[in-house]
């Protein structure tokens, strides 16, 4: 199939395939006739991976290192591809965590806000940002 087919059956941009092909994400055949790409039943199944494994949170470099553990899945292990998720999930543990103290110092500054018609000299929140960063730390 064409690029265009690939497109559709997937719902992706094609500029998305492309880039994923740029990135050595997927490998279609070349027609050296006419130099088109021609795109398999396992190149679907294989943007199918990438969409599945994007929605889940991993990046483009981490799907890179599935595919690889996918193409040569007897040679590897579960541990070797649980190890990958579960650096992944530590990451985004990490994140929200980051995510949770940006909300806490966040709603701590808002809450002095009076948010009345003062004049915006007179705003705890540009106030508050104008510190350094361990003033801001120790207010909140």
């Amino acid at each position: 199939m064409k690029i265009g087919q690939l497109a559709k059956q997937t719902k992706l941009p094609i500029e998305t395939l492309r880039f994923w092909e740029q990135q050595k994400l997927l490998s279609p055949n070349t027609n050296p006739l006419n130099g088109y790409r021609d795109y398999s039943e396992q190149d679907k199944q294989q943007v199918f991976f990438i969409q599945s494994a994007k929605a889940v949170g991993f990046s483009l470099k981490e799907i890179q290192e599935l595919l690889a553990l996918r193409v040569d899945a007897e040679n590897y292990t579960c541990h070797d591809v649980k190890s990958i998720a579960l650096k992944k999930l530590a990451a985004i543990d990490n994140k929200i965590k980051e995510l949770e103290n940006m909300r806490s110092a966040l709603k701590s500054i808002s809450d002095v806000c009076c948010g009345g018609e003062e004049p915006a000299s007179a705003c705890t929140i540009l106030n508050g940002l104008n510190q350094t960063k361990n003033k801001v730390s120790e207010t909140i």
